[in-house]
């Protein structure tokens, strides 16, 4: 038995077939159509690229003025001290008692301003446990109390928003 292939006209599929070429687009109509896609996403690409140029050019220009400009609040706080030690420094015939008394309101200026700009004290009272994130060990001392705690603080230490910016120098009580 010999098997006969259908003519277009007995077979559906066939004819369908043979006609959905006719019924695409040229090669050429889709050579345009990708080269205008081509087109549109290279500009959308550099319109992106340039865009995000701007915003880092824009970031780093943010920055350097931030960086310029970040101690302008603080030294502005420090003007009142400036103020008040030119004008003890004025007076010409000061007492101990005015000289000492102008000091102490300068400094009171001074530790208001540091505080309002988060620069905060470190001052170890004694008996406390040595801490060597925020102490300096100077030496260690034989002593009545427990080994490695603060005997005595030479030099008050200083945080700046939680991060040490000098610690405080002290000496620790040596292991008995």
């Amino acid at each position: 038995m010999s098997q006969e292939h259908p003519t277009p006209e007995q077979d559906p599929q066939a004819s369908a077939a043979t006609e959905a070429p006719a019924a695409e687009a040229s090669p050429a109509d889709e050579l345009a159509t990708l080269k205008a896609q081509n087109l549109d996403l290279a500009d959308q690409f550099l319109r992106a690229k340039a865009e995000a140029e701007n915003a880092r050019r824009r970031a780093e220009e943010e920055i350097g003025k931030a960086r310029k400009f970040a101690v302008e609040a603080f030294a502005e706080s420090l003007l009142p001290v400036t103020d008040s030690l030119e004008a003890g420094l004025a007076v010409q015939n000061a007492t101990p008692e005015q000289l000492r008394e102008g000091a102490e309101a300068t400094l009171k200026q001074l530790k208001s301003a540091l505080e309002r700009h988060k620069v905060i004290e470190i001052n170890p009272a004694a008996g406390t446990k040595f801490d060597p994130h925020q102490h300096q060990a100077i030496s260690m001392v034989p002593s009545e109390q427990e080994a490695n705690t603060v005997v005595g603080v030479l030099q008050k230490g200083y945080l700046i928003a939680d991060r040490v910016l000098r610690p405080a120098l002290v000496t620790v009580a040596a292991p008995k």
